[in-house]
């Protein structure tokens, strides 16, 4: 085989490039690590050689290889089996099938010896469905774990169900003050239920047994493979420092940062991560950022292709089921929410979290923030302009993550800077019947608006935030496309509807543009790297509804074959 001929020639498909001008072609052409050629069948099949392997595609579509631009990778693998036990939905569908898991748990556990699940959600739980008083409670796990603690971290993870033993482990009680930002539940006697929301929820995480690098590491790898058979190469870490040392088993903690770096100098990472360093806690300070950045400094890979700390990351607010989003509305029930950062009145929070902004965007870093109430979006994207005001940069690329309720002001300063949007599909597919009692009808349709987003300018991103939902781009591009809602199908918002290439782009090239790696990745084009995604059907002209049902059958990542089907 020549220099020049490919060794692989993908042809006879339906090459959606997600190029500027959205061309789609019938074949690709590889050489190494990078594609060569893209075009007609005639030009592929006249390129190969007698050592080229040539994939008849017979009209099945070829993909950039996806991009899942918010997956905490570490986190996901730890929260699986054998870490953790898997009480989410549809695997339990009760507080007492929660509770039978953990009574199988404990029996197959030493007395003393932690149970750790993670994945509940009340909104899928038989008994807080027939009673919307009931709630998860410390007697549930109580009555199946006498001797063992349990720690139940829901699947927003931003809460946790633990039972009396582990209150009592932990030193929890009535009288326990929870960190800023958190909150310990009481119930009518003034006692904990069980329930610790926000930060208070490391008062607990942080006392489970910590994995080893070396299991951090398989971890990883496991959850690679799995992103493979999904078709996708390349995701944002978002979070991973000091701030995540108290997470469930770290897996937001430096010790991620450590087992990623040893993958990539063994040659045994087949993904691309870009990592947003995490200084500060949920619940943190200005100070916090100072000394984790300090820690921290900007680390970097043997391989920045494959791993690179491109950013930092910064709780602003909670999330809106938990009523912990900050809104400028009340919540159903009242309350507006909060910030979640170090502060005994909202202006000092504000104050806080635009010095927290300001440091580390004056340090040089990318900024990505939690942030999902809209008057915590609005004190964010203040705050941006803010600091680069005072200390201008041009290319930033600051974002918002999640956004769920961001306004079109929000959204026209964040265009006019070049800054961006972290959306989340699927939660939206998944939550939106539930949002519907917090928030109402009207504000749980506008949720997470992802065509208010495109037509103000702005290059949407869309992850998963697994381990929050699966790392299913399918489900999140036919989300997009749909607003239905998983519990009922109906649809939340179809004015936030977007099309197929919107979606996909979101998914691959605009999440490239967020890694500040769209000269390389993110689209079929020549002189960039062979990643590649293959699905078993034609995907243009596919009813949204079937776009679930489309295989991934082939991955390429950099130029090689990592899964076949």
């Amino acid at each position: 085989m020549s220099d020049s001929t490919p060794t692989l020639v993908l042809t006879g498909g339906q090459v959606l490039t997600v190029d500027a001008g959205f061309t789609v072609a019938e074949g690709v052409a590889v050489r190494g690590r990078d594609l060569v050629a893209v075009g007609s069948d005639a030009e592929m099949r006249a390129l190969a050689g007698p050592d080229t392997r040539i994939v008849e595609l017979g009209g099945r579509t070829v993909l950039p290889g996806i991009n899942d631009s918010h997956l905490h990778g570490a986190a996901y693998g730890l929260a699986k089996p054998p870490f953790a036990l898997d009480v989410g939905h549809p695997t339990v569908g009760s507080i007492a099938d929660v509770a039978a898991a953990v009574e199988r748990a404990v029996r197959a556990s030493r007395p003393g010896e932690w149970v750790v699940g993670l994945g509940w959600d009340a909104g899928y739980l038989a008994e807080c469905l027939a009673d919307p008083q009931r709630f998860p409670h410390r007697r549930d796990l109580d009555a199946v774990a006498p001797e063992n603690p349990v720690c139940l971290t829901d699947f927003s993870q931003h809460m946790v169900w633990v039972n009396s033993t582990a209150l009592r482990r932990c030193g929890i009680d009535a009288d326990s003050t929870p960190p800023p930002g958190g909150v310990i539940d009481l119930d009518a006697v003034g006692e904990p239920t069980g329930i610790l929301r926000e930060a208070a929820g490391k008062l607990v995480q942080a006392a489970l047994p910590s994995p080893t690098v070396a299991q951090r590491r398989q971890a990883i790898q496991a959850v690679v493979r799995e992103l493979h058979a999904r078709g996708i190469t390349s995701y944002t870490e978002p979070g991973l420092g000091p701030g995540g040392a108290q997470t469930l088993f770290g897996g937001l903690s430096t010790d991620n940062w450590t087992a990623y770096t040893e993958l990539v100098e063994d040659g045994e990472l087949d993904a691309r991560v870009s990592v947003l360093l995490l200084p500060a806690p949920m619940g943190g300070s200005a100070d916090d950022v100072r000394k984790g950045l300090a820690e921290l400094r900007r680390p970097e890979s043997a391989d920045p292709r494959l791993l690179a700390a491109i950013g930092v990351k910064i709780f602003g607010d909670g999330v809106p089921p938990n009523r912990t989003a900050w809104m400028n509305e009340p919540y159903a029930d009242g309350g507006h929410g909060a910030l979640c950062v170090h502060g005994t009145t909202p202006a000092l929070q504000v104050a806080e979290l635009r010095e927290m902004i300001r440091l580390a965007h004056e340090a040089g870093f990318q900024l990505g923030v939690h942030v999902t109430g809209d008057r915590a979006i609005d004190t964010v994207v203040d705050a941006f302009v803010a600091a680069n005001t005072a200390a201008p940069r041009p290319d930033a690329r600051h974002y918002v993550i999640h956004g769920d309720f961001i306004g079109a002001d929000s959204l026209a300063k964040l265009a006019a800077h070049g800054y961006g949007v972290n959306m989340n599909p699927a939660i939206k597919w998944t939550i939106s019947d539930l949002m519907d009692e917090v928030i109402g009808t009207e504000r749980s349709a506008y949720q997470w608006p992802v065509r208010t987003a495109v037509e103000a300018g702005i290059a949407v991103c869309a992850g998963s935030d697994a381990p929050i939902t699966a790392p299913d781009w399918r489900q999140g591009v036919a989300a997009m496309m749909l607003r239905e809602s998983k519990a009922s199908g109906r649809q939340s918002g179809p004015e936030q509807c977007v099309d197929l290439a919107e979606a996909l782009r979101a998914y691959t090239i605009s999440p490239a543009r967020q890694d500040f790696a769209g000269e390389w990745k993110g689209s079929v084009e020549v002189g960039k790297v062979a990643d590649l995604c293959v699905l078993d059907r034609p995907l243009l002209d596919l009813d949204p509804h079937a776009i679930t049902d489309a295989e991934v059958v082939m991955t390429v990542f950099d130029g090689r074959i990592v899964y076949e089907r």
